[in-house]
């Protein structure tokens, strides 16, 4: 299973990243590119510790079946429900975006992973750094083969 914190794999998403134009259209889903990279930044930054949204009832009642589940070595699927405060509703810059996803996604690669393991996610509860670096690749790789990279 691939985890952003394997140097292989964080040098693939940078990369698909780079081929990523101000252009390129949904293949599925209502976002646009641009609305995507700012949506990509809001889970580094809950990683991080940067920003900490309240965990949720549905995530307490089902996070740790939901966390088995999508921690799966298969893609994320598509129409998966997005929890509201990862929702952008402005049209950001497309090119200050895109370079604050890859300087988040840098930055993730350097944290302090014992740091990060002390964190809960809003919907899973408390994860790993192995998991949370697991659930970066594929939630990044969603949202990347959904615009077509």
């Amino acid at each position: 299973m691939k985890n952003l914190f394997d140097k292989d794999a964080s040098t693939e998403i940078l990369n698909r990243l780079e081929t990523l134009q101000p252009n390129a259209k949904a293949q599925w889903g209502k976002m646009t590119v641009s609305q995507m990279l700012a949506h990509c930044v809001v889970p580094i930054k809950v990683s991080l510790g940067e920003q900490t949204p309240k965990r949720t009832l549905m995530g307490v009642i089902f996070g740790k079946m939901g966390k088995r589940m999508i921690l799966k070595d298969e893609p994320f699927k598509q129409g998966l429900p997005t929890d509201p405060s990862f929702v952008i509703k402005t049209q950001p810059d497309f090119y200050e975006k895109k370079q604050e996803l890859k300087s988040s996604i840098e930055k993730l690669l350097t944290t302090d992973k014992n740091a990060m393991a002390a964190r809960s996610h809003p919907f899973f509860g408390r994860m790993t750094a192995e998991e949370w670096g697991i659930l970066g690749y594929k939630h990044l790789d969603h949202h990347l083969r959904q615009f077509g990279v």
